[in-house]
This record gives structure tokens, sequence and C-alpha cells, in this order.
């Protein structure tokens, strides 16, 4: 039975978390002064390493696993399952300094058992350390908050996460062309997690060591870059109907809607930020395929007029309807028309 490669390549000391420096260097802070919060509030979107850290912060001051609780309050979210742990926190550790209890998604917990928890979480036993997390930090009671030193994670950069994927695929023997790393990064959208779920799922169906962006455009459901290259071009040049023709390949192609306006998205930005920015060319293109770049390089040009912050704009909506359309290519169909259509 295989390892998920998530949890293979999961970060086992401070050193390895990626792009969350500014949560690691407090941590770090706290052991070395030995003033140890006595509770955490990791919080963030999924994937981004709460309860990675939280498992890391645990075994650096010295818990080990059998003094580390891990309670997931989606399945145990009642007032009794809060009473239990109330009276579990006073029994002294088995063989550590501390009990780390690490409570996920904390914010599925019931308004009895939030009220149950407070006092627990304002005067712990000195042994007890609580680290909740969560992805959704709006749903707690400011009481919670008010009782926890709060860190917000950061989701991980398209570039850090394109890099990660890179030299995971490497460590496994295999070899993703650099856009086709940057794809599984987009893919992911600011997920560690999901960049290795996708990207194990490349190599299971992969039939050699190398991947290019088209086959894993293919194995993830992302649609071909002559598609995307079709409905950018068909926007620069207000050709609405090379752009509906595209639109209908994608479909047929059972390509997720979603990461095809995504694509799209990442291109007109790149549009943008070539022609406003021009001398930063080489980090905007660095994992982009060839064909694309050149059609970005010429779009960014000042002379094209028809891609502009509007195209963004309008496209930013669609990307939104067409996560809630019974009919996913809809709103993407719609946008090609405004956007190509004659203007006045």
């Amino acid at each position: 039975m295989h390892t998920a490669l998530y949890r293979k390549y999961r970060p086992t000391d401070f050193a390895s978390v990626r792009d969350q420096e500014h949560i690691v260097t407090v941590l770090e802070g706290a052991i070395k002064k030995e003033s140890i919060p006595h509770a955490l509030l990791f919080s963030g979107g999924r994937g981004t390493g709460k309860t990675t850290l939280a498992r890391i912060f645990a075994r650096e001051i010295g818990a080990t696993d059998v003094d580390i609780y891990e309670i997931d309050a989606a399945s145990n979210r009642g007032i009794d399952d809060i009473r239990e742990l109330r009276e579990a926190v006073h029994t002294v550790p088995y063989e550590s300094p501390y009990k780390v209890y690490i409570i996920d998604e904390v914010h599925m917990l019931t308004k009895e058992a939030f009220n149950a928890l407070l006092k627990t979480l304002e005067e712990p036993p000195a042994h007890v350390i609580f680290i909740l997390a969560t992805t959704e930090e709006e749903k707690l009671l400011d009481t919670i908050l008010s009782r926890c030193q709060v860190f917000r994670f950061r989701s991980p950069s398209r570039r850090v996460l394109a890099s990660v994927v890179a030299e995971v695929a490497k460590e496994e023997g295999y070899t993703l062309e650099p856009a086709a790393a940057d794809l599984v990064a987009v893919a992911a959208d600011g997920s560690f997690r999901d960049a290795l779920g996708i990207t194990q799922k490349v190599l299971l169906a992969s039939g050699d060591a190398v991947g290019t962006v088209d086959e894993v455009a293919a194995i993830i459901g992302a649609p071909r870059h002559e598609l995307v290259l079709k409905v950018l071009q068909a926007i620069a040049v207000q050709d609405t109907a090379a752009g509906l023709a595209a639109i209908r390949s994608a479909v047929e192609a059972h390509n997720d809607m979603s990461m095809f306006v995504r694509m799209i998205l990442e291109h007109l930005r790149t549009v943008l930020l070539l022609r406003h920015t021009p001398k930063e060319k080489d980090t905007y293109l660095e994992n982009t395929d060839e064909q694309i770049g050149v059609w970005l390089e010429q779009c960014a040009q000042e002379n094209v007029k028809t891609v502009h912050s509007h195209t963004l704009l309008r496209l930013l909506d669609t990307a939104e309807q067409v996560r809630r359309s019974p009919i996913p290519q809809l709103p993407l169909e719609l946008a090609i028309m405004d956007l190509t259509a004659p203007k006045a």
C-alpha cells in the first residue's frame, strides 16, 4: 500500500516548513525564551500546514506522541465531548513535560461546547497546551479568540507550490516540466496537501518518467494550453466565434470549467503585469509555456487595447458564477460574448 505523498513529505521540523516564516519565528522564540502560550489558534485555508505545524511545535516543546492528543471537532463537537476533555486535562502527562491537545476544525463545536471549553481554555493546568486549528476563524466566538495567541497562516504562493511539486516528483523518480509543475500549483489553489494529492495522481497515471504540461492537463482535467491560448487570442482580437468554439472544445474534453477560467485569469493578469512592469518579464514568464509566453508578450504591448483591467474584473465575476451555475460553461460563454462584442 502506497503512502500518500502529502503524508510522506510532510514537514517534520521548523526548518522544513515553507512560506510560514512569520509563524515559525515566533514559535521558535517562545521556546527559546521558555514562554510557551497555554492556548494557540492556528487559522488559515485548507492544506496550509496548520495541523502539521501544531505537531512540530508539540514535539519541539518536548511532548511525545503518547502525550499529543488530536481531536476532530467536526465529529466530536458536542458538550459531552468537551466535558470529557475537561476531565482528562487534569491527569498528568505520561512521559512529557506537557500534554498537548490539538483540536482541528474547532469552529465546528456547538455553542454549548464552546462555552464549556472557555473556562478550561482560560485557566488550564500548567502541564496542558491547547492548539486550536480552523479554516473559518470568523465563526469563532470573540471570547475564544481573546484567550488564544492567534497565528494566521498564509496560503503558499504559486511559485512555492510549483517548487514543492517539482521537488517531490524528482524524489519519486519523475521529472515535471516547469510549466507542468506550475499547472499543478494553479490547480492546487493555495494548498500544499492538494498540490501533493494532484502530483500523486499525475505520477500514477503517467506512462513514463517525464510529465509535459499537456499530459498533466489531461490527467487532472485542466484544459490543454492550446485551448487557453485560443480563448486569450479571441479576447485580444474580439473574435466571439473562436472564443465560443474553444469553450465548446473544453466541454467536449470534460475539462473543469473553474480551472479553465482560473488559467485564463492567470494569463490575462500576466498581460497587465507585463504591460505595467516590463522589467519583471523573466519573473512573470518563468514557468510559462513558450507559445503562450509569446502571446503574452504580444498582448502586453500598448497598442493592444482589448486586454485591460475590465477584462479581469469581468472574468473574476465569471469565476464565481461558474461555481454556482447549473451549466458550468454558461458564465464563461456569456463573458466571452461580452468581452468580444464590438465596442460602440
